[in-house]
């Protein structure tokens, strides 16, 4: 493809034929455009040269100030390369499924993503996710090895290539996470978003945003500007900022759904635990809906509603099989994933790695403890300093026992990490070792005692020093639950 089709403004000379497009000149190839952004920490042209000596033949960025090129190399200036880069690779790979929806927020995130495939699919929609957990919902041989990561939003380039991908594959129906870097770096601006969703907004993250202020306005990009101006919003009416939000799409004249105790849409009347669940009644359109959730928490039963909310935004003459599909949900993995096998309590792993998730999981499990609450948790290096001692005092207060143990401590000494935990945690049991720490809880269970290890959910390593060691959770979970077995028969 020319490369004055793929940017309509570009109008200079040569015009060559793009092979491909990158922003890390590592991976340039003959005939790839580069994509030189600017950094917090480094500057993209100064990657130019490498770019040009490994065959590329256009060069995107703000400025081609101080570039050197020869006269066969095509120079696009744009004020938002990113932006442009994500305008350009929509064009370049074309197919993206025809109905995405997305959902951003700092907690629920994935769950939302997870729950929206599956009611799609329980509507017998052949659908997918896109986020953290990588690719979910596919049987297709050649999805195995898709460019998307399990970044909660892939970088520009592979995101709009596995859009291809999934729509070749015959997915039609996409539900992704959009996460606050994804949006401040404009990754998603290629998409052709259908519906949006947002959760909540809580402390996370401010090891890259300056202020909670700046946070929100990443994540409220999503319905200023991504989201079509024929779309429609999903949005938490019980939360601070829904205000803002239902401010902005009245604005742009989208359409919105909102959900919750307080909404006027997809109305949660009553919500009651259960052992194994929760019992609903939810307002759609006059009608009220009595289901069972099999899920424990009343967050996953507002994921739920945002998931609800998103299917009926693009699905809506399917609404009564949708709303009945929640009874079928499955928790996402590393998402209050029971452990199972200990024998005298229940194992949960769950992602809560920031405050309010914490809080939030501490209290959903109370109800459904009559012994004692045990929390294993630690806080990751090189990210927010702040929430550490908050973290902490959560733990000890909302847990009847608090283990205070590492988490990706990354190029940080662990020990002051655990230290500013464990300032706001006195009496909590210190133990550095994540192995050690959740075979230390597993083995000190009682009758009627439930445990969640959280902070890493569904990771599969530990990144300490800068190196990344073999690390689930969950297998740590069953293998001290096994190790506690063999030893009480022997």
């Amino acid at each position: 493809m020319r490369l004055s089709q793929l940017n309509e403004n570009y109008r200079g000379q040569p015009d060559p034929d793009i092979e491909g497009l990158s922003e890390d000149s590592r991976r340039i190839e003959e005939g790839w455009l580069f994509a030189a952004f600017p950094g917090s920490k480094t500057d993209g042209r100064r990657y130019v040269e490498d770019a040009m000596r490994n065959g590329a033949t256009a060069i995107l960025c703000a400025s081609a100030r101080d570039i050197v090129r020869p006269p066969d190399v095509a120079v696009i200036e744009d004020g938002n390369p990113r932006r442009c880069l994500a305008q350009m690779a929509a064009r370049f790979y074309g197919r993206q499924p025809r109905h995405v929806a997305t959902v951003t927020g700092t907690n629920g995130k994935t769950s939302t993503a997870w729950f929206t495939q599956q009611i799609w699919e329980n509507l017998g929609i052949k659908a997918a996710s896109l986020g953290t957990l990588g690719i979910r919902g596919l049987e297709i041989a050649a999805m195995k090895d898709t460019r998307a990561s399990s970044m909660t939003t892939p970088d520009i380039v592979s995101l709009m290539a596995t859009l291809a991908d999934l729509s070749a594959s015959g997915i039609d129906h996409l539900a992704m996470e959009a996460s606050s870097h994804g949006l401040s770096q404009y990754r998603l601006d290629g998409v052709r978003v259908q519906a949006a969703a947002f959760t909540n907004l809580t402390r996370d993250h401010l090891d890259y945003h300056p202020d909670m202020d700046d946070y929100f306005a990443a994540k409220a990009r999503l319905f200023r500007e991504v989201l079509a101006a024929d779309g429609v919003a999903v949005l938490n009416a019980d939360i601070p900022q829904y205000a803002v939000l239902r401010a902005i799409c009245d604005e742009r004249g989208v359409k919105v759904i909102d959900y919750g105790r307080q909404a006027q849409a997809l109305i949660l009347r009553s919500c009651e635990t259960h052992a194994d669940g929760q019992a609903l009644a939810i307002g759609w359109q006059g009608k009220l809906y009595e289901l069972k959730l099999p899920l424990v928490g009343e967050f996953m039963v507002m994921n739920a509603l945002a998931a609800l909310g998103l299917v009926l935004a693009i699905d809506p003459e399917r609404a009564e099989r949708a709303i009945l599909a929640l009874e079928r949900l499955k928790g996402a993995p590393g998402r209050l994933q029971l452990v199972p096998g200990h024998p005298h309590g229940a194992v949960y792993v769950d992602y809560a790695h920031t405050p309010d998730a914490l809080e939030n999981i501490l209290k959903a499990l109370r109800p459904h403890t009559q012994g004692r609450l045990i929390c294993v948790v630690g806080c990751g290096g090189d990210r927010d300093p702040g929430k550490r001692p908050i973290m902490g005092r959560l733990a000890f207060t909302l847990a009847d026992v608090a283990v205070i143990t590492d988490d990706n401590p990354r190029s940080e000494n662990p020990e002051k990490i655990r230290a500013a935990m464990m300032a706001e945690a006195p009496g909590a049991q210190e133990i550095g070792d994540r192995r050690a720490a959740i075979g230390w809880a597993v083995a000190h269970m009682q009758a009627g005692d439930v445990l969640v290890v959280a902070g890493k959910g569904h990771e599969q390593g530990q990144i300490v020093a800068g190196r990344v060691e073999p690390f689930d959770d969950v297998a740590e979970a069953a293998q001290a639950i096994r190790n506690l077995k063999q030893g009480s028969i022997s």
